[in-house]
């Protein structure tokens, strides 16, 4: 089995949560848009789109193929979970499992409330064209809605014993944890030196994430592009606030 990563090659976006689990699982797979470009991307999608077959909506979205054809899987959480169930990453428990996808589900809502602090009123206009609405957006996103869900990461984290969700090692959930931790001290670094110690779990979460020798590797390496204001997670210093 062979594996094609699709996403837009200038930013992280939500490329990076699958690209953070598959190198911690050590996972082979092409990056196809850095490898080549945007454009060819779009020629992509259009290809698919006009196969006949189902096809993403929008990138990520895996390509895997083997000697019988390939199948094309997008969403986040939709890749991250075929993943571990095809290469026997789970905790073999389906109720664990389950919960572990439902967490995962839940870092997608996070992160898409994270974007629409930036793009309130819509993703086809400038965040100048914005900002008044998007000062509203951040600062309820910061003072309520961070702590709500981190509040409830935490006491996720504490099922089980040790740094990670599963008792046993890491999973796709603890390494998109990583990703929003990441994310959100970028976009909002003030807030969460602010709040940073009522979480010591989720820190203690993102610091056994990046000790992982396949994300050891991956953070030094240059695919590891840095945040940009082109991505989700945006620093405007104006939306930022204890």
């Amino acid at each position: 089995m062979s594996y094609d990563l699709w996403y837009w090659p200038g930013i992280q976006g939500r490329g990076e949560f699958v690209r953070l689990f598959m190198e911690a699982a050590d996972i082979p797979y092409r990056d196809r848009a850095r490898q080549a470009d945007a454009q060819a991307l779009v020629e992509d999608m259009e290809a698919r789109e006009q196969s006949g077959n189902f096809a993403p909506y929008a990138p990520p979205y895996l390509v895997a193929k083997d000697g019988e054809g390939e199948i094309a899987i997008a969403q986040v959480a939709h890749i991250l979970a075929w993943l571990t169930d095809r290469h026997d990453l789970g905790s073999g428990d389906p109720q664990t499992d389950l919960h572990l996808i439902q967490l995962q589900l839940t870092i997608t809502d996070i992160v898409a409330e994270a974007h629409d602090t930036h793009h309130p009123l819509g993703g086809g206009l400038y965040y100048e064209d914005q900002k008044e609405a998007a000062a509203t957006a951040a600062k309820g996103f910061r003072e309520e809605r961070i702590p709500k869900y981190f509040d409830h990461f935490e006491t996720a984290l504490g099922v089980n014993p040790g740094p990670f969700f599963r008792a046993d090692g890491f999973c796709h959930v603890d390494t998109s944890l990583f990703q929003l931790v990441e994310g959100l001290r970028y976009a909002f670094p003030r807030r969460m030196a602010q709040i940073e110690s009522d979480y010591p779990r989720i820190c203690a979460c993102r610091d056994a994430v990046a000790e992982l020798p396949g994300i050891v590797a991956y953070l030094q390496s240059e695919r590891r592009i840095p945040f940009n204001e082109d991505g989700i997670f945006r620093h405007y210093p104006e939306l930022d606030a204890q």
